[in-house]
């Protein structure tokens, strides 16, 4: 078994969102042509037009920044290199107003300011950034330290969306919407509700349900964290935030109301917790 290369992994997934890359990819799928004709294609269009192209590259406005990222659309655990992208042009400097921040507070507190906006910027132009987006091609640091920005803008501000790739399609090691659904919905909120809170789809927001019906049933069985992380296929930190929801089920009479209706048969499938007859 090979030793997983972490650092080639990340190199590979940027090349993969270069101008360069999606010009071989539009090539290839719009004229059915092998990697090869798309890129001797490739070659002739730089000699030709970039020239030009540089001549031109002063114009463009100050404080803003070109990324291509990934397509909303497009689903987790997909490679990224057979993903399509779009072209993002995201205003990363204000002006003055960014000139204080970083003059009264520092970098580390104007990344914070400027993350959750960047990211809003992407997604209206039907793009979602990554952590290495962000680390490697807007802020040019170690992802790492983006990996703590993301985190203290979770701790501190655990109700704003973040439209970032890891948070909306539940993948990496950066955000996670489950365990917020599980609890918006314990605390008797409902699927429309979640979904226009989260910006999760209705089937998604069933599925992280069901599996978290499945955790309880599994926990009400004596079984231990390792055994439910197997059976469900999750990882086993997701096991244990579940269980600790569950626990605030025990002395949260609302929350053990919810989840109780959660467990019915047929109500995680359906997404929405709705009331017995007679009851509030």
């Amino acid at each position: 078994m090979g030793v997983r290369n972490e650092r080639g992994q990340v190199l590979r997934r940027m090349e993969a969102k270069t101008l360069d890359a999606r010009f071989l990819s539009v090539i290839r799928d719009g004229l059915n042509c092998s990697a090869f004709e798309a890129g001797a294609v490739l070659q002739v269009v730089q000699e030709v037009y970039f020239p030009f192209l540089d001549e031109a590259a002063g114009a463009a406005p100050p404080g803003r920044v070109t990324v291509v990222a990934v397509d909303a659309e497009e689903p987790a655990g997909k490679p990224i290199a057979q993903c399509q992208t779009k072209t993002v042009c995201l205003t990363l400097h204000r002006g003055a107003d960014d000139d204080r921040l970083l003059q009264e507070e520092g970098p580390t507190a104007f990344r914070r300011a400027r993350i959750p906006d960047l990211c809003q910027q992407a997604l209206s132009q039907g793009a979602l950034l990554t952590r290495e987006d962000l680390a490697l091609r807007v802020f040019f640091l170690n992802p790492r330290t983006i990996s703590r920005d993301l985190a203290w803008l979770r701790e501190h501000h655990p109700d704003d969306p973040l439209p970032i790739r890891s948070r909306r399609h539940d993948i990496g090691p950066v955000l996670t919407h489950r365990v917020e659904i599980v609890r918006l919905a314990l605390d008797g909120c409902t699927t429309t509700q979640i979904c226009d809170r989260l910006h999760h789809s209705p089937a998604a927001v069933a599925n992280y349900l069901s599996t978290f019906a499945r955790c309880a049933f599994l926990a009400r069985k004596d079984m231990q964290v390792s055994q439910i992380a197997f059976l469900l296929r999750c990882g086993r930190g997701l096991v244990r935030q579940y269980l600790d929801l569950l626990d605030t089920c025990t002395t949260d009479r609302n929350r053990a109301y919810h989840l109780d209706e959660l467990l019915r048969p047929g109500a995680s499938k359906k997404g929405a917790l709705t009331p017995r007859r007679g009851r509030p």
